[in-house]
């Protein structure tokens, strides 16, 4: 009987998780759709009002506030930026006392401008849903070709102090 009630929970337990990386997959399509869409209020009604996002720029590092700011300029005349997602992670994290609901994901994405992006960040369960916390745009470089670019990096930073 115990075997039985184990397996169950376990089975429950599953498919909650299951469900939560749907929820979280939708969020972050939604997410995605609304930057192609200049969809400012789907855009940020899916930012936490504690949100932070992280552009590829080493100084772009918004608050929700911030980063509402940063946007409204281009989606308002109609221009967003079209990131579609072609591999995801999620993993899903419970609070020590099972307060707070967390999931920490990374995703490929593909850019027309910039080619392969990667997103990674936090997202948070809310009364209202899936909120997304942090969101981390990079651009990954290869490894055989990172020397040239941390040394160009490295000249850009050293002419623009």
């Amino acid at each position: 009987m115990i075997k039985i009630i184990v397996c169950l929970i376990g089975l429950c337990l599953f498919n909650a998780s299951v469900f939560a990386n749907s929820d979280i997959d939708k969020v972050l399509d939604t997410f995605h759709q609304a930057a192609g869409d200049a969809d400012q209020k789907i855009y940020l009604d899916l930012l936490d009002e504690q949100a932070v996002f992280l552009g590829t720029d080493g100084q772009e590092r918004w608050t929700k506030k911030q980063f509402t700011e940063f946007v409204t300029p281009y989606f308002s005349q109609g221009q967003g930026w079209r990131y579609k997602s072609r591999q995801r992670n999620i993993t899903l994290i419970a609070s020590v006392n099972n307060s707070e609901q967390l999931a920490f994901f990374d995703e490929l994405l593909d850019n027309s401008h910039y080619g392969e992006c990667r997103g990674s960040g936090v997202l948070k369960l809310t009364s209202d849903g899936w909120k997304i916390l942090q969101y981390n745009l990079s651009i990954p470089v290869p490894n055989t070709i990172s020397t040239d670019v941390v040394s160009k990096i490295k000249e850009y930073h050293q002419k623009n102090r």
